[in-house]
C-alpha cells in the first residue's frame, strides 16, 4: 500500500492526548484507590454538588475586574477538587464562583486565587483557539438532559471560546454563540465575568429551573486541573456527572430571531488559453439566519453561501483505490453536526467515522469536469440555498432536518459538469431510560436534474435509509450499540453500469460470485454493525464489533464509504494508566487484532497491533507502536476490478516524543518504518515539528514530512477487459519520494482582531520501474503471482507539485459580526517529468508555476431584532 498509515504517529486505537486538550475533559482512567474512593465519597455529599443562583435586579459591570458590590450578595461554590492528574485531591488554589440572572441574561464571576499571579499564563489568540493559558470553562446543561450541554471558556488575556456539546461528551466546536466576557490578572490571582444571552441557549418552558453544570479551571503552569464538582475519569461522559443550579424562577422565552447580512469582493484568477490568465472581479451578498421556533425547535438558513474564508484542503496525492476523505471547514454545515450523526464506518473505538451523511457532497467539486475537462472550469459547485431545523423536545426526542439545493455548472465547452441537484436529510433520535440509551431514524435522498451531458455518468436519484441503537449500562461504563441500512440508487443503464464497476463496488470482478448486469437501472443494498464497549470503571477498556456491508450497498451520494462487499470483526483490548508515579503522569497502552472478508467469505485483511502513549513527570510524551499481517489474506480491490491477489506479510512501526507544550518552544518528533512484499516493498518516514511563542501575541508553528517508500506492487494499468482471463493487469515497482512543509504564524492584536498565515508546499515524485502482470493471482509463490511484462519498457513516473498558502485577517469588529480580509494562492502542476526526486530542483519548481490567486473581503453585521 502506498498511504501510510501512520502519517499522524498514532495509530490503531491510539488515544491522542497532547496536553491541554478539551477532549482531555472525558479522558478515562483507572480511578482512585479504594481508601481514596471512600474518602471521595465522604467528601462529596449531595450538597457539595448543588449550587444556587440569584435573580439580580441591577446587572452586574461584566469588565474581567473585581470589586462590583451586585456580586457580594451571591452564594459563592468553591467545592473544588482536582481531577488531574491526582484524582479527589484537594487543590492548592481557591476557586470562587458566583451566579446571578435576569429575564435576559446568565451572568457568572470566577475568581481564581493564585499566589503567584505573575506567573499565571496568558496568552492571546483568536477566538476558538485553545493555548497554554489558564482558562475558566463553564459545561452549562440547560435542558438539565445530563446528555447536551454549551460551554462557555475565558482565559486571563480574555480570550473566549465556545463549544456545543452532546452525547455526553461530544464537542462540536464550530458552535459561536454571540456573549460577552472579561478577565483580568490581579494581585490575588486573575477574574473572569460572562454575561451569557438565555437567547443563545435552549431551555424547556417552566415555572423553574435546574440547570446542570461542571465548571473546570486550568492551572496551565502546573498542569493541574479542578472541577465542581468533582469530575471522575473512571466514568463514561461529562455531562452526566454536572451538578446542579438551583433557585432559577421563570424565564420569558427570548426572541430567537438572528438575522447575518454578508457581502463579499472577490477577484480570483481564471485560466484563458495558453499562457494566458484574467482576474475578474466578483460581488456578491448572502444571508444566514438563525430563528427559534420555539425553545426547543431552531431553524438554520443561508442564501447563496460563500466560504472562501475557509482554509484550503491539505495536498494529497492518493494512488490508492479509494476516495480521499476530507474533513468538513464550512461553518453553515458544521454548527449542529452532531444531529445528523449516523456513523456507518468507524476507524478503532468509533474514531474517523464515515456515515450516512458526509456534508461535503454538498457544493462538491463537478463530477465531470475530468470527462469535459478545461482549466477554466469551475473547481465547485454553486450553492443557491440550504436551511436545517434541529432540536430536542422535552420527550427527549432530537429532531434534524436539512434541504440544500445546488446549481447547474456548465465548463467552458458549454457542457453540464454538475447537474442541479437537491440534497435531503432527516433524522429523529428518542432518548431512552433517563439518557441512558436511545433508537434513531435517518434518510437521506439526492435528486439530480439530468441532461444529455450528465445521463448516462451520473445517477439519476439516491436513497438511504437507517437505523440504529444504543444502550449504556453499569454506570455508564458499558455500551451496546447497533445498526442497520439500506440503500437503493437509480439511473441510466449506463449509469447504474459505472456504479456496478466503480472501486466502491467492483463487480466486473470474474473470481467472485457477484453478478454484473449491465442493464439495471437500479441497485440497492444493505449494511449492519454491533459493537459492545466498556469506555469507563478500572484501568481497562475494550471495544468488539461485527460490520457488514453487501456487495450492493451505496451511499455515496450525500454520505462516504469507501467499499462495500465487505466483513469487519475488530478487537481493541486497552490499559489506562491515569494516576500518576514516579516514572509517569499517565500511559496508555492498546492492542487491537482484525480480520476482514467479503461477503463470500474471502479473508481480505488479518492484522494486529499494539503502541503505547506515556506522559513523563516532566510533561514530555512518548509514544511507540507496531503493527503487522501475517500474510494469507487477498487484496480484492488493488487490481481495479481485476482478481484477488494473495498478499505477502508485513510489518511497521513508529516511535514518537512530544516536548513540553507549557515552554516558549516545544519540539515534536516521529518516525516511522515498514516493509513487506517478501522484503521486495520498503519505507519510512520522518515527521519534524516545531512550534514556538515569541511572545503572548505572536505564535508559529512548523513542521515537516519526508517519506521515501519502493512499493513492489504498486497497480499501474489494466490493459483488457478485466472481466476475461485476457486481460492484463499490470504493476510496477514505484520509488517514491514524498516531501511536504507545514507553517503557520498567528499574530493576534486583540482577542477580536487576528492575523493568521498557512503554507503548505507539497511535492511528491515517483519513478516507476520492473513492470509486471498478475500472473497466478493466488499463488502462495511471489514471482508465480508477479511475472514481467512490457518486454523491458519503462513505464515512465511523475512529478506532481502543489503550494497552498491562506493569510487571513478576521476582525469581529463588534459582537457577532465579521469582517475577514483573505488572501489565498495556488500553484499546481500534474503529473509529469522529471520522475527522479532533487529536493532543491523540485520545492525551487513550485515558486516558477503561474500562481492562482483569490483575493477576498467579506463582511457581516448580525443583529438581533
Amino acid at each position: 500500500m502506498l498511504r501510510i498509515r501512520l502519517a499522524a504517529g498514532l495509530v490503531a486505537g491510539a488515544l491522542l492526548v497532547s496536553y491541554p486538550t478539551d477532549r482531555a475533559l472525558h479522558a478515562q482512567s483507572r480511578g482512585p484507590t479504594t481508601a481514596m474512593t471512600a474518602a471521595l465519597t465522604a467528601a462529596t455529599p449531595d450538597r457539595m454538588r448543588i449550587g444556587q443562583a440569584m435573580r439580580t435586579t441591577t446587572p452586574p459591570t461584566i469588565d474581567g475586574r473585581a470589586g462590583d458590590p451586585v456580586w457580594e450578595s451571591a452564594p459563592v461554590i468553591h467545592e473544588f477538587l482536582e481531577y488531574e492528574p491526582n484524582t479527589g485531591a484537594e487543590p492548592r488554589f481557591r476557586t470562587e464562583i458566583r451566579i446571578l440572572y435576569d429575564d435576559r441574561y446568565l451572568y457568572i464571576q470566577g475568581r481564581m486565587f493564585d499566589p503567584a499571579p505573575d506567573s499565571i499564563i496568558s496568552l492571546l489568540s483568536r477566538r476558538d483557539v485553545r493555548t497554554e493559558s489558564e482558562q475558566l470553562k463553564l459545561v452549562i446543561d440547560s435542558y438539565h438532559d445530563r446528555r447536551t450541554a454549551y460551554q462557555f471558556i475565558l482565559n486571563p488575556a480574555g480570550v473566549k471560546r465556545d463549544f456545543y456539546v452532546y452525547n455526553d461528551n461530544v464537542e462540536d466546536p464550530t458552535w459561536d454563540a454571540v456573549w460577552d466576557g472579561h478577565a483580568s490578572i490581579d494581585s490575588l490571582g486573575w477574574v473572569a465575568e460572562f454575561r451569557i444571552p438565555f437567547s443563545q441557549m435552549r431551555f424547556a418552558d417552566l415555572e423553574s429551573h435546574t440547570f446542570g453544570m461542571m465548571i473546570v479551571r486550568d492551572i496551565a503552569r502546573t498542569r493541574q486541573r479542578l472541577s465542581w464538582p468533582l469530575l471522575r475519569r473512571d466514568r463514561q461522559g461529562y455531562i452526566s456527572q454536572g451538578g446542579d443550579i438551583e433557585g432559577i424562577g421563570r424565564l420569558p422565552q427570548p426572541r430567537r430571531v438572528e438575522f447575518l447580512p454578508y457581502t463579499v469582493s472577490k477577484s480570483a484568477t481564471r485560466p484563458e488559453g495558453p499562457g494566458r490568465w484574467s482576474h475578474p472581479f466578483e460581488q456578491t451578498i448572502g444571508l444566514d439566519l438563525k430563528y427559534g421556533i420555539s425553545s426547543n425547535l431552531t431553524l438554520d438558513a443561508t442564501l447563496n453561501p460563500d466560504f472562501g474564508q475557509v482554509e484550503a484542503d491539505p495536498a494529497v496525492l492518493n494512488l490508492t483505490a479509494f476516495e480521499q476523505f476530507f474533513e468538513e471547514r464550512r461553518p453553515f454545515f458544521l454548527e449542529g453536526a452532531g444531529i445528523f450523526d449516523f456513523r456507518t464506518s468507524c476507524g478503532d473505538v468509533d474514531e474517523d467515522c464515515t456515515g450516512l451523511f458526509y456534508s461535503r457532497r454538498i457544493g462538491r467539486a463537478p463530477q465531470l469536469s475530468g470527462r469535459y475537462f478545461d482549466d477554466a472550469n469551475p473547481t465547485s459547485s454553486r450553492i443557491l440555498g440550504a436551511a436545517k431545523l434541529s432540536g430536542r423536545l422535552a420527550s427527549g426526542l432530537n429532531v434534524g432536518f436539512l434541504n440544500a439545493m445546488s446549481a447547474e455548472e456548465t465548463g467552458s465547452l458549454g457542457r453540464t459538469i454538475e447537474p442541479q441537484t437537491s440534497y435531503t436529510v432527516a433524522r429523529v433520535q428518542q432518548e431512552l431510560s433517563k439518557g441512558q440509551g436511545g433508537v434513531g431514524f435517518m434518510l437521506t435522498s439526492v435528486n439530480r436534474s439530468l441532461d444529455a451531458d450528465t445521463r448516462d455518468f451520473l445517477r439519476s436519484d439516491a436513497n438511504t435509509g437507517g437505523v440504529d441503537f444504543r444502550h449504556r449500562f453499569f454506570n455508564n461504563n458499558y455500551e451496546l450499540h447497533s445498526y442497520a441500512a439500506l440503500s437503493r440508487v437509480n439511473g441510466s443503464a449506463a449509469a447504474i453500469a459505472a456504479t456496478q464497476r466503480d472501486g466502491v463496488h467492483r463487480y466486473q470482478r470474474r473470481d467472485d460470485g457477484v453478478e454484473y448486469d449491465p442493464t439495471r437501472t437500479s441497485l440497492g443494498g444493505d449494511a449492519q454493525r454491533v459493537s459492545f464497549s466498556k469506555f469507563g470503571g478500572g484501568i481497562t477498556r475494550f471495544q468488539t464489533l461485527y460490520e457488514r456491508f453487501s456487495p450492493g450497498f451505496e451511499s455515496n451520494d450525500l454520505g462516504f464509504q469507501s467499499r462495500a462487499d465487505q466483513q469487519t470483526f475488530r478487537n481493541w483490548f486497552a490499559l489506562q494508566f491515569q494516576q500518576p508515579t514516579k516514572a509517569y503522569r499517565r500511559m496508555f497502552v492498546n492492542f487491537n487484532y482484525q480480520q476482514r472478508w467479503s461477503t463470500e467469505g474471502l479473508r481480505t485483511d488479518l492484522g494486529f497491533n499494539t503502541n503505547a502513549h506515556m506522559e513523563l513527570p516532566n510533561t514530555h510524551w512518548l509514544h511507540a507502536g507496531t503493527s503487522g499481517q501475517p500474510g494469507g489474506s487477498y487484496d480484492d480491490r488493488g487490481a481495479r476490478g481485476g482478481p484477488a491477489f494473495r498478499r505477502a506479510a508485513s510489518i511497521e512501526g513508529f516511535l514518537g516524543w512530544e516536548g513540553d507544550r507549557r515552554k516558549a518552544w516545544t519540539p515534536t518528533f516521529f518516525m516511522g518504518t515498514w516493509r513487506g512484499d517478501e522484503w521486495r516493498s520498503r519505507g519510512w518516514w520522518v515527521n519534524p515539528g516545531y512550534q514556538f511563542r515569541v511572545s503572548s501575541r505572536f505564535n508559529a508553528g512548523l513542521s515537516g514530512r519526508i517519506a521515501h517508500e519502493l512499493n513492489d506492487t504498486q497497480w499501474f494499468d489494466n490493459f483488457g477487459d478485466v472481466a476475461t482471463d485476457t486481460a492484463h493487469i499490470t504493476f510496477a515497482e514505484l520509488d517514491q519520494w514524498t516531501v511536504s512543509i507545514t507553517s503557520r504564524v498567528n499574530f493576534t492584536v486583540t482577542p477580536a482582531l487576528s492575523i493568521q498565515l498557512y503554507a503548505q508546499p507539497f511535492v511528491s515524485v515517483g519513478d516507476f520501474r520492473e513492470w509486471k502482470e498478475l500472473g497466478d493471482a493466488r499463488s502462495s509463490d511471489y514471482d508465480t503471482r508477479f511475472i514481467p511484462y512490457g518486454g523491458g519498457a519503462d513505464p515512465g513516473g511523475f512529478n506532481f507539485k502543489q503550494l497552498r498558502t491562506n493569510t487571513v485577517v478576521r476582525w469581529e469588529y463588534r459582537p457577532g459580526s465579521l469582517l475577514f480580509f483573505v488572501w489565498q494562492q495556488g500553484r499546481d502542476r500534474g503529473l509529469g517529468a522529471p520522475t527522479d526526486f532533487d529536493f532543491r530542483r523540485d520545492m525551487g519548481d513550485l515558486f516558477d508555476l503561474h500562481p492562482n490567486n483569490t483575493f477576498l473581503i467579506k463582511a457581516s453585521y448580525w443583529f438581533n431584532p
